[in-house]
């Protein structure tokens, strides 16, 4: 779940004018449905908003004129919102996307009004006859740059700069540390939240601090390059999150948990023009090219290291075995999946405990 928060003057400023067309970008083709995606952020980003944007652009590059989309950028999670769902769907467009967690009431109130429209929620959990939720699976993805950071980790110490403390960022902790764990049991995992999901700023001092604590591999999940620049700075190694941030620390990045968004752009919009939409949720993963691990460095992560990461991505890619399967314990060293039992998709979505190895506390 995406509870992203940005309310700042510049967004509230950029939503106002959203509505009235002023920030929305349109590739024309006449009498073709229309499809618009909702942004809370810029595709400058380099993070969420970026990797949604590359999905939008895979649908427009395989459909061409046989749609027309539209994109709306710095929506904050408000009743701004609502009103740019509400002109968007005036307009006509037969499809909506709305692609923050923050969006999720005021997407399914404007839905309500206009049941012609398939609107469809990133990361949310309700659903209405014309009113879907979809997701990707990057805990898949911070597994298996787990793995790789337990074999590169000089300090068995590896930093996670986290945003808000919801289900989702638990999981992509747990699964790092998890992964990390499998192959160098005295990994430990420190996290410092900041409580925004884009904050430069914050993310910089947070990824400084879990260094200057002896974290050498850092993990995020928030959604600028800050942390991987940081590490750079530092001399130290991180990952990217979304997309592939390489170029924002080349030295630093041992590779990127990225987020294939176009994978289900595709289908959805196509199973719309078909007729054959339904509205059951989407979480898609590895099995379904959504979601990988890419752009390794082969210099910094050890031959041994990539073998063992392609061998768990392929055991995830065969839909036979997923991150979350026991015996896991708990910090206390209880168990909280038996041996042969794997966590259900609800019991993931309100993962609210820390695995061993993860150092301090939720937030409450």
């Amino acid at each position: 779940m995406k509870k992203r928060t940005m309310l700042s003057a510049l967004a509230l400023a950029a939503a106002s004018l959203a509505t009235g067309g002023a920030l929305m970008s349109t590739a024309q083709a006449a009498d073709a449905p229309g499809v618009a995606f909702v942004y809370l952020g810029n595709a400058g980003d380099a993070g969420w908003t970026y990797a949604h944007d590359q999905g939008s652009k895979e649908a427009e590059a395989k459909f061409g004129n046989k749609i027309k989309i539209t994109r709306v950028e710095n929506v904050p999670e408000s009743a701004d919102s609502e009103r740019v769902f509400r002109d968007l769907a005036n307009k006509g467009n037969k499809i909506i996307f709305g692609s923050s967690f923050g969006f999720q009431d005021f997407e399914l109130k404007v839905a309500k009004d206009f049941p012609d429209t398939v609107f469809l929620h990133a990361t949310g959990y309700k659903k209405a006859a014309n009113f879907g939720t979809y997701d990707v699976r990057m805990y898949q993805g911070a597994y298996l740059a787990g793995v790789a950071a337990g074999y590169v980790t000089k300090t068995n110490t590896l930093g996670f700069v986290a945003s808000v403390p919801i289900p989702e960022v638990v999981r992509n902790i747990n699964a790092y540390t998890l992964g990390a764990r499998s192959v160098n049991p005295k990994v430990h995992t420190k996290v410092i939240w900041i409580n925004s999901w884009f904050d430069p700023g914050k993310e910089k001092q947070a990824a400084e601090t879990l260094i200057g604590q002896g974290a050498d591999v850092l993990l995020q999940n928030t959604d600028s390059s800050a942390t991987l620049a940081t590490a750079s700075e530092k001399h130290v190694h991180a990952f990217g999150w979304d997309s592939d941030m390489k170029k924002f620390g080349p030295d630093a990045h041992l590779g990127s948990v990225v987020a294939h968004w176009g994978v289900y752009y595709t289908a959805a919009i196509q199973q719309v023009l078909d007729g054959k939409w339904k509205n059951d949720p989407v979480w898609w993963g590895i099995p379904q090219k959504a979601v990988n691990l890419e752009d390794l460095n082969t210099t910094a992560i050890p031959a041994n290291a990539m073998k063992d990461v392609d061998a768990k991505r392929t055991e995830l890619a065969s839909g036979k075995w997923d991150v979350f399967t026991g015996p896991i314990k708990d910090q206390t060293g209880a168990v909280k999946v038996p041996a042969g039992k794997t966590l259900a998709d609800p019991e993931l979505q309100r993962l609210n405990w820390y695995v061993e190895g993860v150092d301090g506390s939720l937030p409450k």
